[in-house]
């Protein structure tokens, strides 16, 4: 005998009632009951980095982790807005813990002109930096900020006798990654000061760039093999992207090999 449609309601009715009730008032956990912010533990202030919100609850402050924090575990210890709880590699942390990470992975350049590991770590330094306003410091592109070319290590005089190898190094920063080139400072008969491009048409001279050591580093070698007497002068590390450019020089001494006289040591019994 088919069932009719007030029945089937009334039998639908006491499962819509429990689900009903599991919600609670307002869409609030039963467990959680009145706000008492008397009974919440202090401190109410998170330390920084530590990010304040309000628990599962909506009633007591807490702290949440920030990027870099440790996250899970017994305590359950939640990470901050647009953050995840990741796992770390085993024996890195106690078990059932793991590690709050950025959900949006990559470095970003601040209106302040700053890079940033991650967007968080730019929003986190908004929250906790002095006198801020909204929107005081926002994201203004992936990737990092561009500056022009900054020399890290600048080239070092040589001296040496001719027939040796020596060579000048130089490291630069910069983002867009920068062109570095070398260049020899000369004069010409009327004395006025010019620049060679290298290694044009020197046989015993070679260049070299590579990128690093570091991160927006590059860093570029010029090696004279064998060295001549004519190659004595001034050497320039020339760097340049779209942002700007810089410059460093370093100086190589040749002395005639036929006439070098090497400088001499006192003996341990010349001392005496």
């Amino acid at each position: 005998m088919p069932r009719s449609p007030v029945l089937l309601l009334l039998l639908l009715l006491p499962p819509l009632a429990l689900g009903l009730g599991l919600l609670g008032a307002g869409g609030r956990r039963p467990d959680c009951g009145p706000c008492r912010p008397e009974r919440c533990p202090a401190p109410a202030r998170c330390p920084a980095p530590g990010i304040p919100a309000r628990d599962e609850c909506g009633c007591c402050a807490r702290c949440l982790g920030a990027e870099g924090a440790s996250c899970g575990g017994w305590a359950g210890a939640r990470c901050g807005p647009e953050l995840v709880c990741a796992s770390r590699a085993a024996g890195a942390a106690p078990e059932g813990t793991g590690l709050c990470v950025c959900a949006q992975r990559g470095t970003v350049c601040g209106s302040d002109g700053r890079s940033y590991p991650s967007v968080c770590a730019l929003r986190l330094r908004a929250r906790h930096a002095p006198g801020r306003h909204p929107g005081h410091l926002h994201k203004v592109r992936d990737g990092p900020c561009e500056f022009a070319p900054v020399v890290v290590i600048p080239p070092r005089s040589v001296h040496n006798v001719t027939g040796a190898q020596v060579y000048l190094s130089c490291e630069v920063r910069a983002v867009p990654p920068p062109v570095i080139t070398w260049r020899k400072v000369t004069q010409s008969p009327e004395g006025a000061q010019a620049l060679e491009d290298l290694p044009g048409d020197h046989v015993n001279i070679a260049v070299q760039v590579r990128g690093g050591p570091s991160d927006h580093e590059a860093t570029a070698w010029i090696l004279i093999n064998p060295l001549r007497k004519e190659d004595e002068g001034v050497y320039q590390c020339h760097s340049a992207n779209a942002v700007g450019e810089a410059q460093s020089h370093g100086k190589v001494t040749v002395s005639d090999l036929s006439t070098y006289t090497a400088p001499r040591f006192p003996a341990p019994h010349d001392r005496m």
